[in-house]
């Protein structure tokens, strides 16, 4: 019994924080106008040498995604909404769903294009691991959704 409820308060804490680092990151995609093309290659001509390659992608990588007018802003919107339902409460599981694949590829990002920050690489994988961790804890759910074993019985 305090076990189960000490479960349950950690959830809640870590669907909150993990909410709420969703919220910011998605507000912060609104903070700046997205460059203009000119400034993009005149960015990206400044680490177009050998030891700057890291760089170089990860300008690309992020210029790209605003210059295509809606991808970046897509994201951003994205991440609100998976934030504002992890901290809900009421639809937490269904927001753990749908942040997934947007922590996986921040945490990915940071892995293989910021591997200088590791500061930044260690916060993307908790964030990851509390994703998981709201995923596992509610499995039993999260497995009657993807799994209905009267649907796949041959007669």
């Amino acid at each position: 019994m305090i076990k189960s409820k000490m479960i349950k308060i950690i959830t809640l804490i870590l669907s909150v924080i993990l909410g709420a680092m969703l919220v910011y990151g998605g507000i912060g995609k609104f903070s700046k106008a997205n460059p203009k093309p000119l400034a993009v290659v005149e960015k990206a001509q400044k680490f177009n040498q050998p030891n700057q390659e890291q760089t170089l992608q990860k300008v690309l990588y992020i210029n790209g995604m605003k210059q295509t007018g809606y991808l970046w802003q897509f994201l951003g919107i994205m991440q609100i909404i998976c934030g504002l339902l992890l901290i809900s409460q009421v639809f937490t599981l269904f927001g753990a769903i749908m942040a997934m694949p947007i922590v996986i590829n921040i945490f990915l990002f940071h892995l293989f294009l910021e591997t200088d920050e590791v500061g930044e690489l260690i916060q993307t994988g908790v964030l990851l691991l509390i994703n998981i961790w709201l995923l596992v804890v509610d499995r039993k759910k999260l497995t009657s959704i993807l799994y209905q074993s009267e649907k796949l019985q041959f007669n």
